[in-house]
């Protein structure tokens, strides 16, 4: 899953921006600090067009499973 996550387009077409858009929604909501902080380090590397750190993709990720 995280291969597809990586994939080299920039902007919010990227899954993995909109994924970290989406745990950056509901990480507001529940005031989860950490998550929010990785989904934006996400959503920033993605518009820059470079890759997030897997760290912080893993927090992404692992937040609804």
């Amino acid at each position: 899953m995280m291969a597809a996550l990586s994939q080299d387009r920039t902007g919010q077409d990227n899954p993995a921006g909109d994924i970290a858009w989406s745990v950056l929604d509901a990480a507001n909501d529940l005031g989860d600090t950490v998550t929010v902080d990785a989904c934006r380090r996400v959503i920033d590397a993605n518009l820059r067009g470079v890759e997030p750190a897997p760290s912080d993709m893993a927090v992404v990720v692992a937040f609804f499973g």
